[in-house]
């Protein structure tokens, strides 16, 4: 599978239809279903969607990804087809696309399906009753990561050269760590509904290479990111931050393995020429704006499902906790964001880019979480991944980027300050540059 710029190239050329690439990627789906499972819903209208993309190339119409297949998470609604966001239970057809699928839509792309994702994307895994086990591609004994680990698996694995995921704690960082892809979370309001599970949720984009994730975000947002990735930066300070946010969780330890794999790539970006020093944010207890939020979403899906009998016990307890912190809560969290920001954003008078582990171990195996009971769950995906959620409250931009495989595939986040997305993309295509993760491919 080419990648996305490469295939929106191809299509132009002539070289080959967007019939013949969406017919090839939905057999791909179909042969990889029964190991990988990456897909809840794959689209019976993605053949006709191609062969009018190919009418279009025939009559010389150019648009960024037209005739591409591309695949979006099941937490996104696409006119005619049901949006259960990791739920059993008939749910009814979505009435229309939302903004983000019209403008995929606008750009050309092909939508091939819709990706599997846990309940509510709670979990850093992608499991559960309503579609089974999604898989990691470098090991099938391992997940790739939630809550967008469809997207993930659908990417490395090569079924589409990108895809659509969301990031309300992590979700689209940790499964592109896991899987040895770029996962870029975008500044809050920059492509979805900044009330989006109150404010720390937004969709983001995995892809196997930084320009392929700019071209999709930039289609995306509707703003210039692509030619960042193409941009050299200039010398920055970047602060190497191995300490998580207090979660009050104990045993929350850094795993070797990752903790070398992230430090070496502090010396690479040291030998490109930034200016590397260590430097932790003043996180203090974020947490507590974290869960009315978090919590308060997890209610508000709760009552959209057909049939709450049919969720995880711990999806329904959750719901009853953000029942009862929604109101002043949500308020004190409300009140309280621009301080933390404030806080945590003085880290940046001394640094321009932070990096950071993206988890704090290798991809967790399958099965990881079932039968623990709710707070046995959080224990064990905060020890896993307590790096990545500060940055959903604070709602500035995110890159993950691949740090080395252990054999398993670990990940480092570049994180900035407001509005910092085309340096995050500029350092990050930089280091890609060296690195060259892209040629690595599981087998």
């Amino acid at each position: 599978m080419l990648g996305l710029e490469a295939t929106a190239h191809a299509l132009a050329a002539g070289e080959t239809t967007s019939v013949d690439l969406t017919a090839q990627v939905l057999a791909a789906i179909g042969q990889s279903q029964p190991t990988l499972n990456a897909f809840r819903l794959v689209r019976k209208a993605a053949l006709s969607e191609a062969e009018a993309a190919d009418g279009l190339l025939r009559e010389g119409v150019r648009k960024p990804l037209l005739g591409v297949p591309v695949a979006i998470k099941d937490d996104i609604d696409i006119a005619g087809e049901p949006t259960a966001f990791g739920c059993a239970g008939e749910f009814p057809a979505a009435e229309a696309d939302c903004a983000l699928v019209g403008r995929l839509r606008d750009a050309g792309a092909v939508i091939v399906g819709k990706t599997n994702t846990p309940e509510f994307g709670q979990w850093p895994i992608t499991e559960g009753p309503a579609f089974g086990t999604t898989r990691n591609p470098w090991d099938l004994s391992r997940t790739p990561g939630g809550s967008s680990g469809g997207s993930a698996a659908a990417v490395a694995a090569g079924l589409v050269p990108a895809a659509v995921g969301s990031d309300g704690a992590g979700s689209v960082r940790i499964p592109a760590a896991w899987t040895h892809l770029v996962g870029i979370k975008p500044q809050r309001g920059r492509v979805s509904s900044p009330d989006l599970f109150h404010g720390i949720t937004t969709d983001g984009v995995l892809a196997r290479t930084v320009a392929d994730a700019a071209l999709l975000l930039e289609v995306l947002a509707d703003r210039p990111f692509r030619d960042a990735a193409t941009v050299e930066p200039r010398r920055l300070r970047v602060g190497l931050s191995l300490r998580p946010a207090f979660t009050g969780v104990r045993g929350v330890v850094l795993d070797p393995l990752v903790r070398a794999a992230v430090v070496r790539l502090a010396r690479v970006l040291g030998s490109l020429g930034h200016e590397i020093s260590i430097v932790n944010p003043d996180y203090g207890l974020i947490g507590l704006n974290f869960l009315p939020r978090s919590l308060g979403g997890v209610h508000d899906w709760h009552g959209r499902v057909p049939d709450q009998a049919l969720l995880d016990p711990r999806t329904r307890d959750n719901s009853r906790l953000g029942a009862l912190l929604r109101g002043q809560g949500l308020r004190a969290a409300n009140a309280t964001l621009r301080s933390f920001q404030r806080r945590i954003g003085r880290v940046f008078d001394r640094v321009d880019v932070l990096l950071t582990p993206t988890t704090a171990t290798l991809p967790l195996p399958v099965g990881a979480i079932d039968g623990l009971r709710g707070w046995q769950t959080d224990q064990a995906i905060v020890r896993a991944c307590p790096y990545a959620w500060p940055w959903n409250v604070l709602g500035w931009p995110g890159i993950n980027v691949p740090a080395g495989l252990t054999p398993l595939p670990v990940g480092a986040q570049l994180l900035g300050p407001a509005n910092s997305e085309r340096q995050l993309i500029s350092l990050a295509a930089q280091l890609e540059s060296v690195e060259r993760w892209d040629q690595r491919w599981p087998s």
